[in-house]
């Protein structure tokens, strides 16, 4: 689904007002949560999307406006995994509740081309629990393809060095991977 559940919403708002960050990549940012949460806290941010659902972006409003400000500066239609590297090349990268929908390996391939585009901060949420998703409102893109373990993605986030911060709940794990230790 383009929405996601709330667990660690309130924790990775705290990390972004903490980085408060100048420059932020969303990857398939569905219907905005992390813009419209975090723009509040910190303006002037330049926002740019990757969504590889063109529908969304009028359907949830992803594009600023001049009457809407809570969305995104610059939007690509594509999918992030045959992004341009300079998309990454951010203060903050975040991978919301979109790495379930690709295989494993190319998950862990995009967090490596992310990391060495020069990301400063990767925020990664995703399911830690099974949950079984297809195809949702015709876009075959919301198929859940790989269920994700905490501690898989622990160990894959700690082999890039830097910091890395974690927070589970019951649905929800939330990562915040920092270049800074």
């Amino acid at each position: 689904m383009p929405t996601s559940d709330a667990e660690g919403k309130d924790w990775s708002l705290e990390r972004f007002e903490r980085v408060k960050p100048e420059t932020v990549c969303d990857i398939g940012p569905g219907e905005g949560t992390y813009a419209r949460l975090f723009r509040p806290a910190h303006t002037g941010i330049w926002w740019t999307a990757i969504e590889i659902h063109k529908p969304y972006i009028a359907k949830y409003k992803l594009k600023n406006t001049k009457t809407r400000t809570d969305g995104y500066d610059e939007i690509h239609v594509e999918d992030a995994r045959e992004s341009e590297d300079h998309l990454f090349h951010r203060d903050l990268v975040i991978a919301g509740d979109v790495l379930e929908h690709m295989p494993r390996e190319d998950a862990v391939a995009l967090l490596q081309r992310i990391e060495a585009a020069g990301a400063w901060n990767i925020l990664v949420s995703l399911p830690i629990v099974d949950s079984q998703q297809g195809e949702v409102d015709g876009n075959p893109h919301e198929t859940h393809v790989h269920q994700w373990a905490a501690d898989d993605m622990d160990a894959v986030l700690a082999g890039f060095g830097g910091k890395v911060e974690t927070v589970r709940g019951g649905t929800l794990g939330c990562w915040w991977w920092s270049r800074r230790a």
